[in-house]
């Protein structure tokens, strides 16, 4: 695999071949897919990208994988512009990239595990597994199926309903611990040590977490070969924001557009908020934190990439902002009922956090921005009830039509 040169590892820089680890064993620093830029540079162009698959594999030269057999049609999912939703916040070249009707699970999940199934079948594994918030689940589950892989996924045994639905349907073998995602996490380490199963989230993360460099490079394309100037981003552990940032570099690194000069803002729960807080606080650490949000796709309350995200924030010029739960279901209300996008509650936290940026001034009316939805609002609909209008109730008469509804709109 020229295009890839091997791993790095993100704290002490030392180097290892392509192998399904994600932990330096010297500093235990998280390791990461390094790059050939200049060999990739001879065989990458637009119109290459152009011509290739409707789907996040016609960016396969900048993806640590050689023949995708999973997530044929993931990604390539709309860039939405959001005239009324601009409107609204005063924003005239607002966006929406949205992945809530991304394939096959209606998350930004489905792109990272195209990318990790792939890499686990190229390594021979036949078993795949996962800790997760839901989303990540649900795809892992739905890719193993396509792959032929036996599953074993691990929630938290509090998630909502839709999701736990959404896994199991694929039939995989599913794990609901007591306790929180970070608990859930700290279990499958010791299980992916003494099973030696390809975990999508720990020695395949390293692979997985590059698929998220595809929702960069789309808003890329998509807007003719540019970078926005600002990006709104949901976070949990902190890997998407950072990859973005990375894939936005990549797209400079090969050639395909200028320097970029994007602007990264993080959003976080207010119930489960370390990264945000860290950055407020002018921290350059992480203080793990108990969750206590409804937002629990992006409740991690240790996240393993913070620090990173740190750094992405500060090389951007970016911020974060935070959102209490009442602000996240009106921004699932704002979305839904200007631009017909319905999210869950990842979704509803970038909106509400947009809401806020251009309130404090920091994005300005005039620029191109960018706001990411993760996922889709049929899989977290308990967080809604009681929080909509009810349906009014008639006979199947005219009359009763009439009186009960033509007089109350």
């Amino acid at each position: 695999m020229a295009k890839v040169k091997g791993l790095v590892c993100k704290e002490c820089g030392r180097t290892y071949p392509v192998e399904p680890i994600h932990v330096c064993e010297f500093c235990f620093g998280p390791l990461e897919v390094i790059y050939d830029y200049e060999e990739i540079k001879k065989i990458i162009s637009k119109q290459k990208i152009e011509n290739g698959p409707l789907s996040l594999w016609r960016y396969i030269d900048l993806l640590p994988v050689e023949n995708p057999i999973v997530g044929l049609t993931a990604g390539f999912t709309p860039l939405k512009k959001a005239d009324k939703l601009g409107e609204v916040l005063g924003l005239k070249n607002l966006y929406i990239k949205d992945d809530s009707v991304n394939h096959p699970t209606l998350s930004f999940k489905d792109r990272v595990v195209s990318v990790a199934i792939s890499k686990a079948k190229e390594f021979g594994f036949d078993t795949a597994a996962c800790a997760s918030t839901g989303n990540l689940a649900n795809s892992v589950a739905a890719h193993c199926a396509q792959a032929g892989l036996n599953c074993f996924v691990f929630i938290p045994a509090n998630l909502e309903t839709q999701k736990i639905f959404g896994s199991l349907v694929f039939n995989p073998t599913v794990v609901a611990v007591e306790g929180t995602y970070d608990d859930v996490n700290r279990l499958c380490s010791e299980v992916a040590n003494d099973m030696g199963w390809a975990f999508v989230n720990i020695n395949i993360r390293p692979f997985y977490a590059e698929g998220s460099k595809t929702l960069a490079f789309e808003v890329v394309e998509q807007l003719g070969w540019t970078a926005p100037d600002a990006v709104v981003v949901p976070a949990a552990s902190g890997s998407l924001y950072t990859k973005i940032w990375k894939g936005l570099k990549e797209m400079s690194k090969v050639g395909l557009i200028e320097k970029v000069r994007t602007r990264m803002f993080g959003a976080q729960a207010e119930g489960c908020s370390p990264i945000a807080q860290a950055w407020k606080e002018g921290r350059d650490f992480i203080k793990p934190v108990k969750p206590n949000t409804i937002a629990k796709s992006i409740a991690i309350g240790n996240p393993a990439d913070g620090i990173y995200a740190l750094q992405v924030t500060q090389e951007s010029e970016g911020d974060w902002e935070v959102a209490t739960d009442e602000e996240i279901i009106e921004g699932i209300k704002l979305l839904a009922q200007t631009e017909g996008i319905f999210t869950e509650t990842a979704g509803g936290t970038t909106i509400a956090v947009l809401k806020k940026l251009v309130e404090k001034s920091l994005i300005s009316p005039e620029e191109t921005v960018v706001a990411y939805i993760t996922g889709n609002g049929y899989k977290t609909l308990e967080v809604l009830e009681g929080r909509l209008c009810e349906p009014i109730r008639i006979q199947a008469s005219l009359k009763d039509f009439k009186e009960k509804v033509l007089t109350k709109v």
